[in-house]
């Protein structure tokens, strides 16, 4: 049974019942003061705690999707992409594969024409090397003959560290919005390609690209939007693409905004950081190479680098969101450096958790709707 199946957090929470059941009934026959009542004691207190912690735990991962499966949260997972044959009878020949799809949740949504439709892929990047699986939401207008000609504009939605991208449509709910958003005329139609930041798991590469290790910005920058553009009718011009995440994903849109306009449009930064960490997660991202830590400092990136043509949103609350003053900071700095222009969504209170990010996502989807092309 699977890290994330319900009959794991059952019998988790079964157990832990159980065993706190269990302790109240036998603590009088161990109440004595003998070697063996007070092991009985630290026994049972010990495996009802840790049952209670595994159950919140199982819980908060349900709700969070911080770890997809035991190897993920072990850091031992080996199924870290998908292997595209490009020589396979069959195979479209591009660094894209289609390998299973999805409904989507909405009215209708079993049939593409009025629902749309989720598409897991494998992507291999050309030029890093990466290989990753995403999902690919398809706009119900893209399934129906009077639009067959039409290409699309395109939003990368990210994940936070360590996240699970089902998470991005299970549970922050991004296509069922963008759906009901477009049904009533509040943004265009948009493919939006959902995935984790985490595209060399379990390491935490903060989308650099790190000297010997992961070329992760130039997977984002350059081998996403290609592998997107070969198999989908995306847009292809500068203007055509957006990228958009929470947390450690909210940073790398940032950033990869910032550092390559001529790819991306527009950004949004939903409890963003501004500065890549270092810690046990990340390992040595730089190699001692200062130039490469200040690019990934988006502090001295406004200080110190060409102001870049993109449009930026960040988000926070007032109340709950750790990074409330250093988002204000931000976006005076980006004020005052023309041509980037600069939006943003404070919340009165709020939290860096999920059901934040889901009030704050319908005005993060029409702000990027306004800001591309589809062509």
């Amino acid at each position: 049974m699977g890290l994330t199946s319900n009959k794991v957090l059952v019998l988790a929470v079964m157990f832990a019942v159980l065993l706190f059941v269990g302790t109240v009934w036998h603590w009088p026959r161990l109440a004595r003061r003998n070697w063996r009542a007070v092991s009985g004691r630290v026994g049972l207190l010990f495996c009802t705690q840790l049952a209670i912690f595994a159950s919140v735990g199982l819980v908060a991962n349900q709700a969070f999707g911080f770890y997809a499966s035991w190897a993920d949260l072990f850091g031992q997972e080996k199924g870290q992409g998908v292997v595209v044959d490009h020589g396979a009878a069959g195979s479209s020949g591009g660094p894209l594969q289609v390998v299973d799809t999805l409904p989507v949740s909405v009215a209708g949504g079993t049939r593409p024409q009025f629902g749309g439709q989720i598409q897991k892929v494998g992507i291999l990047g050309r030029t890093s090397r990466i290989a990753t699986p995403a999902y690919v939401y398809l706009p119900p207008e893209y399934f129906q003959p009077r639009y067959r000609t039409r290409t699309f504009p395109a939003a990368v939605v990210l994940t936070g560290y360590p996240g699970t991208a089902a998470a991005l449509f299970k549970k922050l709910h991004y296509p069922q919005t963008a759906h009901e958003l477009a049904k009533d005329g509040r943004m265009q139609p948009m493919i939006l390609v959902m995935l984790r930041p985490t595209v060399a798991p379990p390491r935490d590469t903060e989308c650099v690209d790190s000297p010997g290790g992961p070329q992760t910005e130039t997977f984002f920058a350059k081998d996403l939007p290609e592998a997107v553009a070969a198999h989908y009718r995306v847009g292809r011009r500068p203007g055509s693409w957006g990228i958009v995440g929470d947390s450690t994903g909210g940073y790398c849109a940032l950033k990869l905004a910032m550092h390559h306009p001529e790819a991306y449009a527009a950004g949004a930064g939903l409890s963003p950081y501004y500065k890549a960490p270092v810690d046990p997660t990340t390992g040595d991202l730089f190699r001692g190479k200062a130039e490469l830590r200040n690019r990934a400092d988006l502090w001295w990136c406004l200080k110190h680098m060409p102001a870049p043509d993109t449009s930026l949103l960040v988000t926070s609350s007032k109340v709950g969101e750790a990074n409330y003053k250093s988002t204000l900071k931000f976006i005076a700095q980006v004020q005052a450096r023309k041509p980037t222009r600069i939006s943003s969504i404070i919340l009165d209170s709020g939290g860096h958790n999920f059901n934040t990010w889901r009030r704050e996502i319908p005005g993060t989807l029409q702000w990027m709707s306004g800001r591309l092309s589809d062509r």
